[in-house]
């Protein structure tokens, strides 16, 4: 037991190679912004998300609605 112990703490320390003066002037979420205005993430509802096993199959579907919604104004115009 003291042997887990210690190994634990050991495991949770900096080692004393780290030099923590180099870590100076870090900003938290200094790319965010940029890395949002270059993604567009959405997140699925679990229901929704168990019809489709990846990506492109979701992509698909959605262009598959778009051309069909397209065709549709089309027709009605």
């Amino acid at each position: 037991m003291k042997k887990k112990a210690e190994k634990a703490r050991r495991a949770n320390e900096l080692r004393r190679e780290y030099d923590l003066s180099q870590l100076k002037g870090g900003v938290r979420g200094k790319y965010g912004e940029r890395y949002r205005a270059g993604t567009n993430l959405v997140l699925l509802s679990p229901d929704v998300a168990a019809h489709f096993p990846d990506e492109r199959s979701v992509n698909n579907a959605l262009r598959s609605l778009l051309r069909a919604t397209k065709t549709a104004r089309r027709h009605t115009r």
